[in-house]
């Protein structure tokens, strides 16, 4: 199997694969590399859709090019210490693949950088200084992503046993997070039904805010009925019976 970094030939054949709608795992399988190799390498390159070879061969060798400039001395105190044996620049990379994901579904790129570090997080918190630290950036843009971050239910805030601030993503804020997501989705079918007799019960308009309404309603409440099954599905340890996990709690 190659190993290294992807040549410029199998960017191309991987653009190709892209064109012709294979999937990330047959692309993968014709190139002998494993499947995270070309995920990553087209979810920082513009994503399926955007993705060009030459584009990204060229950008794939300005970043080793800063990474070579900015590189810390071995023994760099701003390093932190890999736990469980990790690579640290296999860490570093997928960090990146989980920030260009969260980018491609929507997320603003700061609030998503904050994302991958508490989701990367063993914890699943960290103060603002950390996020700091860890982002190069200032308190400021933490500070704002968070607040977006909670918006949405992704992350909350609480504090420790010295009081300070810790900003948290636990195993339930993906239920809450789909939750509000319910909520905004039923609030948008309600207000499209108040259109239906402001345009007329007849008019096209009507018609076509009803059925928007019906379908808005239909995908909220299966939604939410599907969270509620799988909820059980975040607090089950690894190796567990993924069909147990994921049966439907007995209604009480």
């Amino acid at each position: 199997m190659p190993g290294g970094r992807l040549t410029q030939q199998e960017r191309q054949q991987i653009a190709l694969g892209l064109a012709d709608g294979l999937a990330y795992a047959e692309i993968a399988r014709r190139l002998e590399r494993p499947t995270s190799t070309v995920t990553r390498e087209v979810m920082r390159n513009g994503g399926p859709t955007a993705y060009r070879a030459d584009l990204a061969h060229r950008a794939t060798e300005r970043r080793a090019h800063r990474r070579r400039q900015a590189a810390p001395a071995p023994h760099d105190a701003k390093t932190p210490p890999q736990a469980h044996g990790r690579d640290a620049e296999a860490v570093r990379e997928y960090e990146e693949t989980l920030t260009t994901v969260f980018i491609q579904s929507g997320t603003p790129k700061m609030m998503a950088r904050v994302m991958a570090c508490l989701m990367t997080s063993d914890t699943g918190s960290l103060s603002a200084s950390e996020l700091v630290q860890r982002l190069q950036v200032s308190p400021a843009s933490v500070s704002k992503a968070i607040t977006f971050l909670e918006s949405q239910g992704l992350a909350r805030r609480e504090r420790d046993e010295r009081r300070r601030e810790r900003y948290v993503i636990d195993d339930d804020v993906w239920y809450q997070s789909m939750m509000a997501s319910v909520r905004g989705t039923a609030q948008v079918a309600e207000t499209a039904r108040q259109g239906v007799g402001i345009l007329g019960p007849d008019s096209p308009a009507a018609a076509r805010l009803e059925n928007v309404a019906r379908f808005l309603d239909f995908v909220s409440e299966s939604l939410a009925r599907a969270a509620g099954q799988a909820r059980e599905v975040l607090h089950t340890k690894p190796g567990a019976p993924a069909d147990a996990a994921a049966a439907p709690r007995p209604e009480r």
